[in-house]
């Protein structure tokens, strides 16, 4: 048998430490005025939930608005060499059943990690089959996909993909997509910052984005 373990999550590790210690660290990691949230008991098989409140100072002319934000951090369903339209529909099962349990937790905004409907290829320099992921950021089937379940869920979500833009001879670009809690495409925001540290070179896929430092209003917060 092998003596390798899977390793935990941050929390569970943590969790080890005495009261005191325990606090201090998660000072240093979320800052002061963080706490456990509780929410509703959620059955989601493969799902590890945790929920924090960052508290704020009272104002005196104007009640506090709560906004809750769900953070998704995945795995792949499928090995790396699974066909890239059977990897990105177990993808979609995956945000489905996520963004149901984020539901039941009152989530308003909802975000994706970087690159979310793909393994996360770009150290390899390899560009087939990473490249086939690539989708139009407006009228691809993951937009399309999340425009549904953010109207069904009222629910604003900042999807990360790999965009191919079939306007200028199909570039590709790292783009973070906008819906809002209505369904409606609000815009795009392109990845500025390109990691170039040694071997590890995003730039064989993408360059910089092009489209500034947009701000997307809708009903919860201003994203930028």
């Amino acid at each position: 048998m092998s003596d390798k373990h899977e390793i935990e999550s941050l929390e569970k590790i943590l969790s080890k430490l005495d009261v005191k210690d325990l606090e201090s660290v998660n000072k240093i990691l979320y800052g002061t005025g963080c706490s456990k949230l509780d929410i509703p008991d959620i059955q989601a098989d493969d799902l590890e939930i945790q929920a924090y409140k960052f508290s704020c100072s009272e104002e005196q002319t104007r009640l506090p608005r709560i906004v809750r934000v769900g953070l998704l951090q995945n795995k792949i369903p499928l090995e790396t060499w699974a066909p890239v339209q059977q990897q990105r529909k177990a993808l979609h099962d995956l945000a489905e059943k996520v963004i149901e349990s984020a539901a039941k937790a009152n989530v308003n905004i909802f975000c994706f990690q970087e690159a979310w409907t793909m393994p996360f290829a770009f150290c390899t320099r390899e560009k087939i089959p990473w490249c086939e992921y690539a989708e139009d950021e407006e009228k691809g089937p993951t937009t399309k996909f999340l425009q549904n379940l953010a109207a069904q869920k009222n629910m604003v979500i900042i999807s990360s993909i790999l965009e191919r833009d079939e306007d200028h001879n199909d570039v590709l670009w790292n783009t973070a997509v906008v819906i809002d809690n209505h369904g409606y495409y609000l815009g795009k925001h392109r990845k500025n910052h390109i990691p170039r540290v040694g071997d590890f070179n995003e730039s064989t896929y993408y360059m910089e984005g092009n489209t500034g430092h947009p701000v997307f209003e809708v009903r919860y917060y201003k994203y930028y």
